[in-house]
């Protein structure tokens, strides 16, 4: 065999040998490239030092998150946590009769499915609102970083103060706003998390998200439109009037907003 020959025979064995041959290496040559510029869309690990953030590439995955995808149910083992890029998820509470009520909701900001200790179980369901794309990491992964000190701890601790504010105004708001102003608060924390002013999203989802009669929804929706905050076709609704919009929405928006706000403040020094 010449050289010519032997080159060849050489790289058609190195090109053999690269081939994925276990489900696992097949699964990671299909799986989408992780990139710092991908995962800026998720402001938490936006707000993690490059070191940090680089630790996690090898397990994050990017997902898409169908709309209706139950990400976990209330009582399950948690076994991945979801930082949302483009999607908004549900995190809502189920009655033994089957009625659902939302206690938060979480979008490019946040994480869903936090699991700090071995074996807990989520507290509540999570339910893809507005389809999108996500990464997902084992929640082993987020607690071996997490044990390892660094930036991750704080931020994440950090982060569940500013979604418990936002579970205490929602407990607050439902006993004492009307449905007028939970409509408006429900569809700012849309628009937070949406990259225009128009919601694809039906009167029917919204009354079963709120827990109160669709004809309710329908009166409080139609009162908004006769006053210019709100545009409202089959499907289809769109804000006119931000601020004012937020101000009848009332102390509890403005709270649990304001949270937030100082969260991205702080992790921005």
């Amino acid at each position: 065999m010449n050289n010519a020959q032997l080159g060849g025979a050489t790289q058609k064995a190195q090109s053999v040998n690269q081939i994925p041959s276990t489900k696992e290496e097949i699964k990671a040559a299909s799986r989408p490239v992780v990139s710092v510029s991908g995962t800026q869309q998720n402001e938490l690990l936006a707000a993690l030092p490059r070191n940090d953030l680089e630790t996690l590439f090898e397990h994050l995955e990017l997902v898409p998150m169908p709309f209706g995808k139950e990400l976990f149910e209330y009582g399950s083992k948690l076994e991945y946590v979801y930082f949302p890029t483009t999607a908004i998820v549900s995190l809502l509470y189920v009655m033994e009769d089957g009625a659902t009520t939302e206690i938060a909701v979480v979008g490019h900001e946040g994480v869903v499915g936090v699991s700090l200790f071995m074996g807990e179980r989520a507290m509540c369901s999570a339910v893809v609102q507005s389809a999108g794309y996500g990464y997902r990491l084992k929640t082993q992964y987020l607690r071996d970083a997490f044990m390892k000190g660094g930036s991750l701890p704080q931020l994440l601790m950090r982060y569940t103060n500013a979604l418990f504010a936002q579970m205490a105004q929602n407990a607050v708001g439902g006993r004492h706003s009307s449905i007028e102003q939970k409509l408006c608060r429900w569809l700012l924390d849309r628009l937070d998390r949406s990259p225009g002013n128009e919601l694809k999203v039906t009167q029917e989802l919204i009354s079963i998200m709120l827990g109160v009669r669709r004809e309710s929804i329908t009166a409080a929706a139609g009162k908004l439109q006769d006053e210019g905050l709100i545009q409202y076709r089959r499907g289809n609704i769109t804000v006119l009037d931000r601020a004012g919009l937020e101000e009848y929405a009332g102390e509890c928006y403005k709270v649990a907003k304001t949270e937030y706000d100082r969260l991205l403040m702080d992790v921005a020094r």
